[in-house]
């Protein structure tokens, strides 16, 4: 019907112009034709109600004008009502079925320790912020023009991208380079390293049998010299930044331009932007210290671009000499990339003493100036998708910078980034103990056509609460010398990294200081990970590969994602998504390919299945692997449950006794629980410095109660024994033999009865499945070190192996295991935990790493050079494995 009124106005109209009067009769004899053949019908009121417009209605050609010009508005309304809905919503999810939009009054993630940096001294989010959504940085600028100017004429309107890059704040980027030769620190640097020079040729020397009459030492210490600072001049050159605020706003417009082509979004919260711009009106002689986890190439402009577009000042940026390629290399340095080696002494135990001056200066002369700093608390990007441990080189000469007073003050801003898709593509070949290829130009050209005709989802970026440094020290060091923690607190040792850049120490050699800077990198790394947004692909994952590793229909995926997002609500943890579950379901899907989940129809119904089979199974679980950290502790918790309950029924069986109610002991649990935690110290970092990891274990036991996966008599008590008991908590053992009570008020029969039975632990059985997933999530690393446990009877009669030669031996061992099925995890082929795992056991003292002339050496240590000692140390590994 509306249709042919459409018909009706356009003939008035053409009726009008060429003949007003017998136009107008016309179309009054025409509408009435009309009404009289369709009678009364139906117009769209408001608010979705109808109004009934009755025959005679319509008897003039001016009412039908009238009618025509309102349906004409009615439409510009809802076409401007359709475009301002476009513009609020958060993402602009190309070719997706699922509307990424943050949830609203949500918990804000990244939020500062209260203990380590005091609320009182901290920039706040307050309740607005904390309600806004997070904002498509991608588009949010495309329509800025058009919200502050309303002229047509404005040339932001028309190119609003190249507005934004002309429109953003100027800052002066002062070069220091020139600065850092002429420092005594180098100098000395210098001077030794000429003087080790003149050793060495005196030792050549002595060694060649030669006469060291002839050798002028003063001549060959001046030869040295010259030689030793033209490295160091070769040194700075390539190591400088020449951040250009001209090349920032050109790299930010080309952004704008590429990024839309293979990312849905880039999404970040504005009330975390918020807290960075108080944090520097708070303190703005104080740099920022920018320290994210490292997942993709992408990472290093990101954060700058950023920042660049709210006006923040950007950072320079430690990337690795691996960059340094032809055109991409010198576009990062004039993007504030400053290039440092992955390894800073070419062989262990002899120090570079020329780099390490240049670097410890060119950084403290970058932070006096006034320049922020960015740089990946990890080192290399994570080969896995879990958080790997610190490399805290860099952050070693900041904390020595302060230490000094070069600078009064940093603030530490924490930084989480996730992808939905890893634009990288994926690392199973160096997961798989292939060597990783090295960058060049022709690779990443190649790289970036091939990103450019994909499709990635959407990528995510959190700015933790920023933190004042010398809060964080001086809570850090009153723990340490009071011991404020508390004083049951166990926290895991750790061996600061040795074998790189990041984890060399750079400063000093004092304990105090490295256990310091360690604790800082654990923490920042510890909030990072917490606060890292759960992605579409991240959950289908972890589902897929820990509860339907043999695929589910729909309908039941959907249900466990739903189960899921609830429980990470609960938990405070932050999702990257919303939505029907369903439609995330098939997104997350459809974004991870047929390569690693599987489509197909069963009984009518959509069914999805993970493939298992390696390689594929590898790279799937460098999704899943986001959320494992998450649920380690309940992980650790539910297997040794599971472990304790195994021996105490064999333990039944053994004595022919019924198995039908077995039960475990409480303590016996926490302890062997932080044996499991022990054995997975460069695994995951299960506890902030400033935490106890017993209380965090008992914290997760009282959740997994609540969840009814454990269970514990409840007993009742009279009010003596209330009263009792709450004594005994308040007092010391001795304390509870005074005169006053009788040792019958406090331990009598029926006191001690209903203490063993209140320390009991159960194992609901309908509950089985449940404790299953949660076990499943931390077996293919209980898988890895026990098969690299194995691997050590190669060892045995005194043989030692190439630390490369011995982890191809491991991932032979872990494949075999696979491929015969006494291992379904294929993602435990992982050199990542075959290197963690040797950590564990070079600590425990079971095995011998050493260097020979650049070559490290694996041998087991001599105590466990022993059939029977290499036994023991299987069975301690394979003990966590499930059954």
């Amino acid at each position: 019907m509306i249709g042919l009124v459409e018909v009706l106005l356009f003939l008035c109209l053409v009726g009008y112009f060429f003949n007003k009067s017998r136009g107008t009769d016309m179309v009054d004899i025409i509408s009435n034709r009309v009404q009289e053949a369709y009678g009364s019908f139906r117009l769209p009121g408001m608010f979705g109600t109808t109004q009934t417009v009755e025959a005679g209605g319509f008897s003039t050609y001016a009412m039908l004008k009238r009618f025509g010009e309102q349906k004409k508005r009615k439409r510009q309304i809802d076409k401007e009502n359709d475009r301002k809905l476009r513009e609020e919503s958060l993402y602009h999810m190309k070719n997706s079925p699922t509307p990424h939009i943050m949830l609203d009054n949500k918990p804000m993630p990244g939020m500062a320790c209260r203990f380590c940096s005091p609320a009182e001294s901290q920039p706040q989010l307050d309740e607005v912020d904390r309600r806004k959504n997070a904002i498509d940085i991608l588009r949010v600028t495309s329509h800025a023009g058009r919200r502050t100017n309303s002229s047509p004429t404005d040339w932001g309107v028309w190119c609003p991208h190249l507005a934004q890059a002309a429109r953003v704040k100027k800052y002066d980027y002062p070069q220091v380079a020139g600065a850092v030769l002429g420092e005594e620190r180098v100098q000395q640097a210098l001077e030794t390293a000429a003087k080790e020079s003149v050793d060495e040729k005196r030792l050549e020397l002595q060694d060649a049998g030669q006469s060291e009459d002839s050798f002028d030492e003063d001549a060959y210490y001046n030869e040295s010299m010259l030689k030793h600072e033209k490295r160091a001049h070769r040194v700075l050159i390539g190591m400088r930044s020449k951040l250009s605020d001209m090349v920032l706003r050109i790299t930010s417009w080309v952004l704008y331009k590429l990024l839309p082509c293979f990312l849905s979004g880039v999404a970040a919260h504005p009330g975390q932007v918020d807290m960075i711009k108080r944090a520097i009106a708070k303190n703005p002689d104080a740099p920022l210290i920018f320290l994210p986890l490292h997942r993709s190439h992408l990472d290093y402009i990101m954060v700058s671009f950023i920042l660049l577009n709210h006006d923040i000042r950007c950072p320079l940026v430690a990337g690795g000499d691996n960059l340094r390629i032809p055109v991409f290399g010198n576009i990062l340095r004039y993007d504030g990339a400053f290039f440092i080696k992955r390894k800073i002494d070419p062989l262990t135990g002899k120090k570079d003493h020329v780099y390490r001056s240049i670097l410890h200066t060119y950084l403290q002369k970058v932070l006096t100036a006034g320049h922020n700093v960015e740089f990946f608390i990890e080192g290399g990007r994570t080969r896995t998708g879990k958080p790997c441990m610190p490399k805290s080189g860099i952050l070693s000469v900041i904390v020595d910078a302060f230490n000094d007073k070069s600078i009064s003050d940093a603030l530490l801003v924490p930084v989480s980034i996730n992808y939905e898709k890893l634009v990288d593509g994926n690392f199973v070949r160096e997961q798989l103990g292939q060597k990783k290829v090295p960058e060049s130009f022709s690779s990443a050209a190649s790289a970036i056509m091939k990103v450019l005709k994909a499709r990635y989802g959407l990528m995510r970026i959190d700015f933790n609460e920023p933190f004042s440094l010398s809060e964080l020290v001086k809570s850090l060091r009153k723990s340490e010398t009071a011991g404020s923690y508390a004083p049951e607190n166990r926290r895991l040792q750790h061996k600061p990294s040795s074998s790189s850049l990041f984890g060399t120490d750079v400063v000093q050699e004092e304990q105090e200081l490295r256990t310091l800077v360690d604790n800082i990198a654990r923490h920042v790394v510890y909030d990072c990970a917490k606060a890292t947004s759960v992605m579409t692909t991240n959950a289908l994952a972890f589902l897929l590969l820990n509860r339907f590793r043999d695929g589910a229909p729909l309908a039941i995926l959907t249900e466990a994602l739903e189960e899921l997002r609830s429980y990470l609500n609960t938990t405070s943890r932050d999702l990257g998504f919303t939505g029907a579950s369903e439609d995330i379901v098939k997104y997350a899907v459809d974004l991870l390919g047929p390569g690693l989940v599987t489509k197909e129809k069963r009984a009518g119904q959509p069914f999805f299945k993970p493939v298992t089979l390696v390689p594929n199974v590898i790279e799937l679980a460098y999704y899943s692997n986001s959320l494992v950290p998450h649920f380690a502790l309940d992980s650790i918790v539910i297997t040794v449950a599971s472990l304790l309950k195994r021996q105490a029924e064999q333990r039944l069986r053994d004595q022919q006794k019924s198995t039908d109610v077995v039960s475990i002991g409480r303590q016996e649990l926490f302890n062997t629980c932080l044996e499991f935690c022990d054995l997975l110290m460069y695994e995951f970092i299960l506890s902030k410095p400033c935490q106890s990891l017993e209380t965090l274990l008992q914290d997760c036991y009282h959740r997994l109660c609540i969840m009814e996966l454990v269970s514990q008599p409840e007993v009742e008590y009279t009010e003596e024994q209330h009263r009792a008991r709450r004594l005994a908590a308040n007092l010391e053992l001795d304390e509870l033999h005074d005169d006053s009570y009788s040792d019958d008020d406090y331990f009598g029969d029926d006191n001690l009865a209903e203490q063993e039975d209140e320390n009991r632990v159960f194992l609901p059985a309908e509950k089985h499945c449940d404790r299953i997933v949660l076990q499943s999530v931390l077996a293919p690393f209980t898988n890895t070190y026990a098969a690299v446990a194995s691997s050590l009877r190669q060892l045995l009669g005194g043989n030692s192996m190439t630390e490369g030669e011995f982890i191809k031996q491991c991932i032979k061992e872990i494949t075999s295991r696979v491929e015969s099925g006494q291992c379904k995890y294929g993602e435990s082929i992982s050199t990542d935990t075959v290197r963690n795992c040797l950590k564990v056991l070079e600590k425990r003292s079971a095995i011998e790493i050493v260097n020979n002339n650049g070559v490290r050496l694996v041998s087991l240590a001599p105590a466990c050079d022993s059939p029977a000692e290499v036994q023991l140390i299987i069975q301690g590994m394979e003990k966590f494995v499930p059954i």
